[in-house]
């Protein structure tokens, strides 16, 4: 079993009881999508799930989740594979005047 570790923008942290980094177990055999990493994630805190993704699951459009450099919005969507080590970073918009 391998990892995928999730960063947490500061905005998001209460919604995960502070937590900065998050981590899924992944099956090493077989690279799960993004989605399912989010379904975790979403599971263990609800809060930061809804936060993320609307009620029909689609990633709301003031969240971006990149894998690297790459917005999941630019690849497969939350179909994107992601194998075991790589880094997610959630990015959320935050508008102000």
């Amino acid at each position: 079993m391998g990892e995928v570790i999730v960063d947490v923008p500061q905005v998001l942290a209460a919604s995960v009881d502070g937590a900065r980094e998050l981590r899924v177990e992944v099956d090493d055999g077989a690279d799960p999508s993004i989605g399912a990493v989010l379904d975790v994630l979403a599971e263990r805190h609800p809060r930061f799930g809804r936060k993320i993704r609307n009620e029909l699951g689609e990633v709301r459009r003031y969240a971006n989740v990149f894998i690297g450099q790459d917005n999941i919005r630019d690849l497969a969507g939350q179909d994107t594979p992601i194998p075991a080590g790589t880094r997610v970073m959630i990015v959320q918009s935050v508008a102000g005047g």
